[in-house]
């Protein structure tokens, strides 16, 4: 406790713990002290201890001359190359989440240490896999591999009895070398993904969740607005947005078309995509090859430039088409600069499409996994145990 520091100007943001089985604030703060020290954090980080509430909650950002040097304005694209980290190697890229949550505008909450360390695991899992990930991209069609996958017009694609999920989600994700991606859409990429990235994490600390995870998984596949409320968490508000700029590796993204005409496109309303840290995006849809911001925001605005209408009338993106104009704009930096300035705005509410560009106010992650503190609730399992 006495190496906690009074902050009378403690951020809103960082991470926050708190133990409500430690008995005591001293207790508290000594394992996130002790945790931060294994880390060689001490001296960048100011530490707040906040007793208002059921338990005491330690908070812990930045100190400000950090923020400044690595983060500044909010932005995380440049934090690797400015710590000299590699994403390729996992200690590196734990290094950059956490130091990409410490300057955190608004707080990742936690209660307990051990299910900060789970988060961060979870976030390198994602990451693993995004990069690996390679699918063919279909709006319409949908396939996996039938030695893993059965299908049920109401429960959707479902794990084979007997066959492990964390397998099953590889195998449809990553197909080896030689084999036919399986077709996918952005969504339903990601939320294979994020169910891989959270199942491998049971795996290691909470194998009743991942029994769990494996039962839910051979009786009905959780999808869309569902997936979200079960297994995620959403920070950043319309309100309240994150900076543009701002983003922690493994967090899931979207990334809005802004054009209200080719929005109209199936499959190109815009794109989900997960932030792999060192200022690149996955990009699903081509073997280990991922987008800067830049790319990812060219390749949108040009959608608009690539419409056309098939044989039934419906209206499709012409992708050799985007590709052409996107190789136009990069011989014109002034053509770019107009275009990351459209894009980089926030979006506009939902609906409306008027001066917005394609960025999120919001970022999404994966809920609590660890034994006791796990809130992820699997409606075919554990509400029917209820």
């Amino acid at each position: 406790m006495d190496r906690v520091a009074e902050s009378q100007n403690r951020r809103g943001g960082g991470i926050c713990v708190w133990n409500q089985a430690a008995g005591s604030s001293d207790r508290t703060v000594d394992q996130c002290l002790d945790w931060l020290e294994k880390r060689g954090m001490i001296g960048n980080v100011d530490i707040g201890l906040m007793l208002s509430g059921p338990c005491p909650v330690v908070q812990f950002g930045f100190v400000k001359e950090g923020l400044d040097q690595w983060t500044p304005g909010g932005d995380t694209l440049q934090l690797a190359t400015r710590l000299s980290l590699s994403n390729r190697d996992r200690s590196d890229l734990e290094k950059e989440i956490l130091f990409a949550m410490l300057a955190g505008p608004v707080p990742f909450e936690f209660p307990s240490v051990n299910e900060l360390e789970s988060a961060i695991r979870v976030r390198c899992n994602i990451v693993e896999a995004a990069r690996k990930t390679f699918l063919s991209f279909a709006a319409y069609e949908a396939e996996r591999p039938i030695e893993y996958w059965d299908y049920d017009e109401n429960r959707g694609f479902i794990v084979r009895p007997g066959k492990c999920m964390i397998e099953a989600l590889r195998n449809a994700t990553q197909p080896p070398e030689g084999v036919t991606a399986y077709s996918f859409s952005c969504y339903r990429a990601t939320e294979y993904i994020v169910a891989l990235g959270l199942a491998e994490e049971a795996n290691c600390c909470n194998r009743e969740l991942l029994k769990r995870l494996q039962h839910q998984a051979e009786q009905r596949s959780i999808r869309s607005g569902e997936f979200h409320e079960v297994f995620m968490r959403e920070y950043g508000s319309r309100e309240n947005p994150l900076p543009a700029k701002y983003y922690v590796p493994g967090d899931r993204v979207w990334f809005r078309n802004p054009d209200i005409v080719s929005s109209d496109a199936v499959g190109f309303e815009g794109s989900w995509v997960f932030y792999l840290g060192d200022g690149l995006f996955s990009d699903f849809w081509k073997s280990n090859q991922s987008f800067t911001l830049q790319a990812k925001c060219l390749e949108i605005f040009h959608w608009r430039n690539a419409t056309y209408r098939d044989n039934t009338g419906e209206l499709r993106i012409d992708e050799n088409v985007v590709q052409s104009h996107i190789r136009s704009s990069l011989a014109n930096p002034a053509e770019i600069g107009q275009i990351m300035q459209s894009m980089e705005r926030l979006q506009d509410p939902r609906g409306v499409y008027l001066e917005g560009g394609c960025i999120d106010p919001s970022r999404e992650y994966p809920r609590w996994v660890c034994p006791g503190t796990s809130d992820i609730v699997l409606p075919d399992v554990d509400r029917v145990s209820l």
